[in-house]
């Protein structure tokens, strides 16, 4: 009963939502505000792609030494083909911070991370890295240019505005 009422349900929403569509409206259950407000700061991944085509490279010219024998071609074509899509794909999905309201976000480990105002310890700003270190925990969020190819000015004077905002220490380095 629940999964056909589930079913249902979200039915009826696809068809409102493309009657909407088709009036110039926004669709249910679209976000409003929160995502207006958010500034991001793109980065793009380099170092770690680098290494993947490198050792899909290195499987590569060694399954190709090892061709005479003629055991396992499929399996070392696989592997380098999926060392390449890895890289590309880690490659052209950028890594982000967003800067909301009361909040900042960036993805780690495959999912996006949020962290309150309030569980922010302090902010370290160089001219190179942004450090964002949690409160009562070892962990830190770095961001740098060298690595990520962040844009560390701007994020260094929204981050000061978003610490001043909520008092959050700040400290330049």
């Amino acid at each position: 009963m629940a999964r056909s009422w589930e079913r249902m349900v979200q039915r009826n929403t696809q068809q409102i939502n493309k009657q909407r569509k088709k009036q110039g409206k926004d669709t249910i259950y679209a976000s409003k505000s929160p995502t207006q407000n958010a500034e991001v700061f793109k980065g793009r991944n380099i170092a770690f792609p680098v290494v993947l085509v490198i050792l899909g490279t290195m499987f590569w010219v060694v399954g190709s030494i090892d061709q005479a024998k003629g055991n396992g071609m499929l399996a070392n074509w696989l592997g380098v083909v999926l060392y390449y899509l890895l890289a590309a794909l880690l490659f052209f999905r950028r890594p982000y911070l967003k800067v909301e309201k009361a909040r900042l976000s960036t993805i780690k480990f495959n999912r996006e991370r949020g962290l309150p105002a309030a569980d922010i310890e302090k902010i370290t700003l160089s001219r190179g890295a942004v450090v964002i270190k949690h409160k009562g925990k070892r962990t830190k969020w770095i961001f740098t240019k060298l690595m990520n190819r962040y844009d560390t000015n701007a994020m260094s004077t929204r981050l000061e505005a978003f610490a001043k905002a909520h008092n959050i220490e700040v400290v330049h380095e």
